[in-house]
């Protein structure tokens, strides 16, 4: 995807262009748009992109999440760049078994939830976490947590760390982390959004 201007919209030399920025930063997208506004958009972006966005995105408050989130996997930094397209059609399946996280605020601070799978009617619930705010893995700002490290959860999902930010009103953009030899790799992007 170019995001080179057409000939006749090129600024002049002496006057560099303008970024263009939505309420929740910079938005790496040539056709204007103001920023994201669902789960689609958001699975349209590459790797770069997301990562953009999340650092532009803001920390939202441990019970603003409250309820049942959809979910979508939006991207695999890990493989490679020709498996993006064919990823994306499969998170966009109605038949993908991963179908969102359902939250609940203890307090202020801290709150715990879980996956939801295979169904949005009579989901199973799998992989409890525990939630709060603290530092983020991608930059020097703060991101609402999702730690998965709970006796119940088997061995390989207790290794998850995911981080969630906002990027529009009920719309937010995650990154799931797997501790290996106790450094974080990030794995993962994924989006969340209000039914």
């Amino acid at each position: 995807m170019s995001t080179a201007p057409h000939a006749s919209l090129r600024p002049s030399p002496a006057s560099p262009p303008a970024p263009r920025t939505s309420p929740v930063g910079p938005w790496p997208d040539p056709a204007g748009r103001a920023g994201p506004r669902g789960l689609d958009d958001l699975a349209a972006l590459r790797p770069e992109a997301l990562a953009l966005l999340y650092r532009a995105a803001v920390t939202p408050a441990v019970p603003s999440l409250d309820g049942d989130l959809v979910g979508r996997m939006l991207a695999v930094p890990v493989l490679p760049r020709w498996l993006f397209g064919p990823l994306r059609r499969l998170a966009a399946w109605t038949l993908f078994p991963w179908r969102g996280k359902s939250f609940r605020a203890r307090d202020a601070a801290r709150g715990d939830g879980i996956n939801r799978v295979f169904s949005d009617t009579h989901p199973r619930r799998w992989f409890r976490f525990q939630t709060s705010l603290g530092p983020s893995r991608a930059g020097a700002f703060d991101a609402f947590q999702l730690d998965y490290d709970n006796p119940d959860n088997p061995g390989f999902v207790r290794a998850i760390r995911d981080e969630v930010r906002e990027v529009a009103p009920g719309l937010y953009l995650g990154l799931a982390y797997v501790m290996w030899r106790k450094q974080p790799r990030l794995v993962l992007y994924f989006g969340l959004a209000r039914a």
